[in-house]
């Protein structure tokens, strides 16, 4: 027979194991979520994921040839309603330093799944809803693509006035080769026009002040 304190020994592990495994799922279950948002324009896609694992997948429009939608890494950093019919129910900003970017909802549903937006980023208004209510400020959100646009074309002609990562590229090849001396925050003002016309008079161009397809060669982004 086992001795009485044997029995107390053999009981108190018993409890602590079920103690451990309680404290256990409890602990998986107050795990924190941590939620990042994927975009991939050409497949007109925006992915929820958490903790790296997709868990919602969203048909979306995303921008034009001539207005895209940013490419690159960013973060929510800010939740708005009724920002107006042709942004739906909800709105959801994004901190793109060159413009007002977001994604949003719609009062053109037909325009989901194509190239047709001024560059945000566009849902279904039952879809944006639940994704506003679902991701908090904070949020991680990954734009995939090229700068550039579809390689398979020619990139878009810059000029004063434009904004977008494209810009901020080419004044990051002017401000390496000396000629710009601002921020490269993607916005084309006047002092990148004096620097791009600068470059294209010391490299036998039209000094026009428009990044063409010959600016692009030149500066060795597009073959």
């Amino acid at each position: 027979m086992l001795t009485l304190n044997r029995k107390i020994v053999l009981i108190a592990l018993v409890v602590l194991s079920v103690l451990d495994s309680s404290a256990s799922a409890i602990s998986a279950k107050k795990e924190p979520h941590r939620l990042e948002i994927e975009i991939y324009p050409m497949r007109h896609k925006l992915l929820v994921l958490d903790h790296g694992q997709v868990v919602k997948t969203y048909s979306v429009a995303v921008g034009n040839p001539s207005t895209p939608t940013p490419v690159g890494d960013f973060k929510v950093i800010y939740k708005g309603t009724n920002w107006g019919p042709s942004f739906g129910p909800r709105w959801i900003g994004l901190n793109v330093p060159w413009g007002h970017f977001g994604i949003h909802g719609t009062n053109k549903p037909y325009s989901i799944g194509q190239h047709l937006s001024h560059g945000c980023v566009r849902m279904f208004n039952k879809d944006v809803v639940e994704l506003y209510d679902w991701i908090p400020v904070g949020t991680p959100v990954r734009i995939y693509g090229h700068v550039l646009g579809d390689l398979n074309h020619n990139p878009r002609d810059l000029a004063e006035g434009d904004a977008g990562g494209d810009v901020q590229l080419i004044q990051s090849r002017l401000r390496s080769a000396g000629y710009f001396h601002g921020i490269c925050n993607g916005r084309f003002k006047a002092s990148t026009t004096e620097a791009l016309k600068k470059y294209q008079r010391d490299h036998h161009l039209i000094p026009n002040g428009v990044v063409s397809r010959q600016v692009y060669e030149q500066m060795g982004l597009i073959e």
